[in-house]
């Protein structure tokens, strides 16, 4: 008979390495799940004590890598007085506005007409070509073109950032078509459904993981873009605001900028992934 217990000098080691008992759908259903917040708080908390750690031992110039003391610091003065005679809030709302509004903008066109791309291919054959010709060119590659024709005021810089945002929001949408189940689809029509019901209750559904996961990218594209924007003739916003620095080479108002940008970005992130939990609950789970 099989004595159960562990080889003696390996029990520890054993009760470290057992598995525990799998919970239905956490390893094979869903790949990858479980809380990682603990380890994201580590993980940050690492990456300030390595910078603090840099800095204080004198390392780095702070001319090239300021402490987060002195970021802070900057941070609060630019705070009570503002930048270049405009208050840091105002700097904040105007590129928050630039931003956003280019986003809603290209969701409004983009997700239908990404829907659109997806059931019909003569739709997919006129739209195709121009959103895949100039998908992959850099903001301010085409820059120049948006101040020529539309001058330098906030249209150029609003549809500068529109355009950043606009195909990945349109190809997720076009993409996402593609994730319904041809059984769900042929099911619907056998039913009596029409064009539209399968469309809003069969396609859009299933498309919705990935139009949310696009519209993320989408924002994050938006973001990057913001300071390429902000480039021309531009007297306020968090990108004027990090190039203006950079010109005097005041680098702690350069990180501190660039903080608050990746903050207020990854505040709408949360934002999306808790949009995320509620619409698609099924996500990753069928």
């Amino acid at each position: 008979m099989t004595d159960p217990r562990p080889p003696k000098g390996r029990g520890l080691w054993a009760r470290l390495a057992r598995a525990r008992p799998t919970k239905p759908g956490e390893i094979y259903g869903v790949p990858g799940q479980g809380n990682t917040f603990w380890l994201s708080v580590a993980s940050v908390l690492a990456l300030l004590v390595l910078w603090w750690l840099v800095t204080a031992l004198g390392l780095v110039k702070p001319l090239f890598v300021p402490s987060p003391q002195l970021v802070l610091a900057k941070f609060g003065q630019i705070w009570r007085e503002g930048f270049t005679n405009t208050p840091f809030l105002e700097h904040i709302l105007i590129s928050t506005a630039r931003v956003f509004g280019a986003f809603l903008l290209a969701c409004v066109i983009g997700l239908p007409l990404g829907l659109a791309m997806g059931m019909s291919p003569l739709i997919r054959g006129i739209f195709d070509p121009p959103i895949e010709f100039y998908r992959p060119i850099p903001p301010l590659a085409y820059l120049p073109l948006m101040i020529i024709w539309f001058g330098i005021g906030e249209t150029s810089k609003v549809l500068l950032i529109f355009l950043s945002v606009f195909a990945p929001v349109v190809l997720g949408a076009r993409s996402g078509v593609k994730s319904a189940a041809i059984e769900q689809i042929h099911a619907a029509y056998s039913f009596g459904a029409t064009r539209w019901q399968v469309m809003r209750h069969v396609i859009l559904p299933s498309a919705m993981p990935e139009i949310l996961t696009a519209m993320r990218v989408g924002i994050g594209f938006g973001w990057t873009t913001l300071v390429a924007a902000e480039m021309v003739a531009a007297t306020s916003g968090l990108g004027y605001m990090v190039l203006s620095a950079s010109q005097f080479l005041q680098t702690p108002v350069v990180i501190m900028g660039i903080f608050v940008i990746a903050s207020i970005a990854f505040a709408f992130d949360l934002l999306m992934r808790f949009l995320e939990r509620r619409l698609v609950p099924w996500k990753g789970r069928m």
